[in-house]
């Protein structure tokens, strides 16, 4: 038993690593648990092919030092998970962050006593501490789909976010990918390139954007070194944690002949900025919505040579934005090539009935495989949390607590629960992490601060205070068409998951309007938490 700990971190991505560095600032005595045999998180785990960010790496960083981001210089707009990787082991390096990390450890269980915390360990190990930190992540805990016939696959089998870190050789072999979300749409046409036969089983087409991905010259990289305090600023204050400039108002206040330039235009640059820096209101406005809509169907038409196919990844039903918006790089293109198959197993299709020995059973036939790859997600938000056995005051399990719906306030803490923070916890923003990251910890560690400093035993958020949070969550999304209304099934929601309550589980009312209800919590002294002595 290890119990001369001031702090428990789970996790070593960019939350544990950032929160590791900010403990030791405040002299706090710490232990990082992380499954991996490495830093990374994210990184660490999803090194599938085609695997990189959706966020340009600029703004896709850590910043609590200047030294840091002077000396890691990046190669590419949209960094790929090897050289991601190799920025976070560089981190955990330069601070000498790995003596205070236990690697190829899960925590099993965490319950709370008196004044702190007994945490579990798979390998027997049991830690005491006064403060438990998670760093778990949003899309962190995979999802498998209860596929009858799963284990009798004869072929070999991968899920993307497991992908072994040796590789795999997919020269010459038939291989079928089962899911067209983010990961899958970074995955297929890598897969398709080595891969003698691809076939895509899609069930939802997704709206797919080109990030646009280059290199970076040596002028541009210097000067987004020099101004990475302005842009981090100008991200802190945007909606998504990104330094994007503003729209161009409402899409349907200019005629169609400048509304397709702006799309145009916004297609060019890429990514999430055709979402955000074309016009203000496509997620507000169903009209603007739809012709963003039938913009990105138009380019999938234009890009796709058979029409037929096309059609089956055009998406329809919910709106631009409802589910993760991915960005691509070379999808539809994928789907001129000749050895690329595309199966629709959505309910108007042939639904896959169940995986046999030699491949997968539609409705309609059989298709055998060498290969079956998995890009089937992430019990996303909550799933990392209550996959661990987390106690609180009588013995009131986290799992129990989230049943009908996540509870927290703020997304850092939870009633009942008392010393218990989460970095990007249930209900904080879904926007680019590592901003939101770097936000929370410079919260939680002032928090700790505070809380040392007035000699608190415990700190514990208010039943009232995280039910009123609750209702803001709501009420920010209510005005938005991210709604759970008709066609809006997404891990945003936990209608990914059989069974999970069906309810929204991220703040959508803008990073930058969640950093100032942080801001105004602890400038108010911690109002909402119980603080006791």
């Amino acid at each position: 038993m290890d119990d001369d700990l001031d702090l428990v971190i789970v996790g070593a991505g960019f939350a544990g690593l950032a929160m590791l560095h900010r403990a030791r600032e405040s002299g706090l005595r710490t232990r990082v648990i992380e499954a991996g045999s490495g830093v990374g998180g994210t990184w660490f785990w999803n090194r599938y092919p085609g695997a990189r960010t959706d966020s340009e790496c600029y703004y896709y960083q850590l910043s609590f030092s200047k030294e840091l981001v002077e000396e890691w210089t990046w190669s590419e707009r949209y960094p790929g998970q090897p050289e991601m990787l190799r920025y976070l082991d560089f981190v955990a390096d330069k601070f000498d962050l790995r003596s205070d990390i236990t690697f190829a450890t899960r925590v099993t269980a965490m319950e709370f006593r008196e004044d702190g915390w007994d945490v579990t360990t798979d390998s027997g190990e049991l830690l005491r501490a006064k403060w438990v930190v998670t760093g778990l992540g949003f899309l962190t805990h995979p999802h498998v789909p209860d596929f009858p016939g799963l284990d009798s696959f004869a072929g070999d089998l991968y899920l993307t976010c497991r992908w072994p870190a040796e590789g795999v050789d997919l020269t010459g072999k038939r291989v079928g990918i089962i899911g067209t979300g983010a990961t899958g749409v970074q995955a297929i046409p890598i897969i398709a390139e080595q891969a003698a036969e691809l076939t895509v089983f899609q069930r939802t087409p997704n709206y797919v954007v080109p990030a646009q991905n280059r290199p970076l010259e040596p002028d541009e990289i210097a000067d987004l070194k020099a101004r990475h305090y302005e842009i981090l600023e100008k991200a802190r204050n945007h909606s998504f944690a990104m330094p994007f400039d503003p729209g161009n108002g409402p899409a349907m206040a200019v005629d169609e002949q400048e509304r397709q330039r702006i799309f145009s235009d916004g297609w060019s640059r890429g990514g999430f900025r055709f979402l955000f820096e074309t016009f203000d209101d496509l997620i507000l406005d169903p009209d603007a919505n739809e012709a963003a809509a039938e913009f990105i169907r138009a380019k999938i038409r234009e890009t796709v040579h058979d029409q037929e196919v096309a059609e089956l990844l055009s998406p329809r039903g919910y709106p631009y934005s409802g589910k993760r918006p991915p960005a691509g790089h070379d999808y539809y293109e994928a789907y001129n090539r000749e050895n690329v198959t595309l199966v629709d197993v959505s309910a108007k299709g042939a639904p896959i009935r169940e995986i046999t020995a030699t491949g997968v059973r539609t409705a309609d036939r059989d298709h055998e495989f060498d290969v079956l790859v998995l890009a089937t997600g992430f019990d996303a938000v909550t799933g990392a949390h209550t996959a661990i056995d987390v106690r609180g005051r009588d013995g009131l399990t986290l799992k129990e607590k989230w049943l009908d719906a996540p509870k927290t306030y703020l997304g850092l803490t939870v009633a009942g629960f008392p010393n218990l923070f989460m970095i990007s916890g249930p209900m904080s923003p879904f926007a680019n992490l590592p901003v939101c990251i770097e936000k929370n910890v410079e919260w939680i560690g002032n928090a700790l601060d505070h809380a040392r400093a007035q000699g608190l035993r415990t700190v514990e958020a208010t039943e009232e205070a995280e039910a009123d949070w609750g209702r803001r969550v709501q009420e920010a999304v209510e005005p938005t068409l991210l709604t759970l209304g008709e066609g809006v099934h997404s891990w945003f929601t936990g209608a990914n998951i059989p069974g999970k309550a069906h309810v929204v589980n991220v703040w959508f009312g803008g990073a930058n309007n969640y950093f100032a209800a942080c801001d105004e919590v602890a400038e108010r002294g911690y109002e909402g938490l119980r603080l006791s002595r």
